[in-house]
């Protein structure tokens, strides 16, 4: 395997000397869980955990150093060769911004932000890009203050292309990351009230997400979703930045990307873009319109990246939505097919909205039902009730059959439903998960969401268990 790191090259970014020599690195972990034979191993500090505390696993499992604090140093010498420093967040920091700065001038970053989307265009684009040349990714949603210097870190100086994600809770926090990123394209894929509870109004979280463009490298590309109410402002921030070129993408007929047709069905879309005033037809392999919008976006990276747009809109048919992001499951045949969409990894009305929409043209059994098994949606601030309620106009606008929830805040969904379309509210997901599986039916289309902290994940684990034993 290719060194990803070599002593010499961590020892002098960093300014320091390793207690004893160590053979060359392969790759950068902060987590023993799945750490590999090779790695450097950051120890972290943590509200709760503390990395130095597992140093001794890591060297165990094969790590080829250990990044520590200086007042650790004695008491972990005997475990193996240690890398001293003040602050090891700030060590690895330091070592990602070594990592960008040796990139081939060739070489592509982008950056990705928004409120809803962006692990999922961050996948796609791994995948498109890694058919036109070397691409680097974060995992999962590594997207915050030790999540994107790490990324960085591991990425290899072959890489042609790299894609970053980028995340934020509070205000100050993206200018840092993009900053550390340095991106050739950043992108916003839409701004909604997610994390509202900590800024004083949308507006405010449209300020923050274009925080993104102030780390554009000179002559970089802004890219906007021309669709988002606050398209205007962003479009401010970033004719302020050092971009040398701003494109847009959304149905809006004066897009630079416009979707100009969309025929889905329930394994995909088939779609038409017109790409500064020529069409472009192509297959996305998920069905939903927000999908279909999210695939303007990763066109108009590769088009400002310079990517092939053949290659990359005919590499679209094969992209799947992540787990907990719209993936999908079914079990049995044709009429009597039941159909799982998994969207249990994060939720805001926006989000939920979507969700239902997918829901909704998802194919069910002459009997079945269309039925939405919802958590409560966190970090809405004080409206976050009536953000709840609100959500049942969009069930009966999309015409989903019954609604089972969640949690104290979805209980305000629940009671603001048609009776009809009530199917039952429990405290939590564990409940919810027990008591629905006898509910299913053949035929019936399900679709699972709520943000992380609801554990909607459990109801999805339950209901894959029970209808695998079903099949069995």
């Amino acid at each position: 395997m290719t060194p990803l790191m070599t002593q010499s090259f961590i020892e002098n970014t960093l300014h320091v000397k390793a207690t004893a020599p160590f053979s060359s690195i392969t790759g950068v972990s902060i987590d023993t869980r799945t750490i590999e034979k090779g790695d450097l191993f950051v120890a972290l500090g943590g509200e709760q955990r503390d990395g130095h505390d597992f140093v001794k696993m890591a060297f165990e499992k094969g790590a080829a150093a250990a990044l520590v604090k200086n007042d650790k140093v004695s008491s972990l010498s005997i475990s193996g060769p240690l890398i001293p420093v003040d602050d090891t967040l700030s060590a690895l920091v330091q070592l990602g911004a070594a990592a960008r700065a040796r990139l081939t001038p060739d070489a592509r970053v982008v950056a990705v932000t928004g409120s809803v989307g962006k692990t999922g265009i961050k996948e796609a684009l791994r995948f498109v890009l890694s058919q036109q040349g070397k691409t680097h990714a974060s995992v999962a949603s590594y997207n915050n203050h030790f999540g994107v210097p790490l990324t960085l870190a591991r990425m290899d100086q072959a890489t042609k292309f790299g894609i970053f994600e980028i995340g934020m809770n509070h205000a100050g926090e993206i200018e840092p990351l993009t900053r550390q990123v340095k991106p050739y394209v950043a992108l916003i894929i839409i701004v909604e009230a997610v994390h509202i509870e900590n800024f004083p109004n949308v507006e405010a979280i449209a300020d923050e997400k274009s925080a993104i463009f102030l780390g554009l490298e000179e002559g970089g590309t802004a890219i906007i979703n021309r669709d988002n109410p606050h398209y205007e402002r962003m479009w401010t921030h970033a004719s302020r930045s050092k971009a040398g070129r701003l494109l847009s993408f959304g149905e809006n007929p004066f897009a630079d990307i416009r979707l100009a047709s969309l025929k889905m069905d329930a394994d995909g879309s088939d779609i038409i873009a017109e790409i500064n005033g020529l069409p472009l037809a192509y297959r996305l392999g998920s069905p939903g319109k927000h999908l279909a919008l999210n695939s303007l976006g990763i066109l108009a990276v590769c088009l400002a990246l310079g990517a092939d747009l053949e290659a990359a809109s005919r590499a679209l048919s094969d992209v799947k939505p992540p787990r907990g992001r719209g993936a999908r499951l079914s079990w049995g045949k044709e009429n009597s097919r039941i159909t799982l969409i998994d969207e249990s990894y994060n939720a805001n009305p926006t989000s939920m909205r979507a969700a239902f929409a997918l829901l909704s043209s998802t194919d069910v059994g002459p009997k079945g039902r269309r039925i939405a098994l919802v958590g409560d949606m966190l970090e809405l601030g004080k409206d976050a009730e009536a953000l709840h309620a609100d959500l049942a106009s969009s069930i009966v606008e999309f015409g989903i059959d019954l609604v089972y929830t969640s949690g104290p805040l979805m209980r305000h969904l629940f009671d603001a439903l048609p009776r009809a379309k009530q199917g039952a509210w429990y405290k939590n997901s564990q409940e919810l998960a027990t008591s629905f599986l006898d509910q299913i039916q053949p035929g019936d289309a399900l679709m699972v969401k709520g943000s992380n902290g609801s554990r909607m994940r459990l109801v999805v684990d339950e209901i894959k268990i029970h209808l695998d034993k079903e099949q069995n």
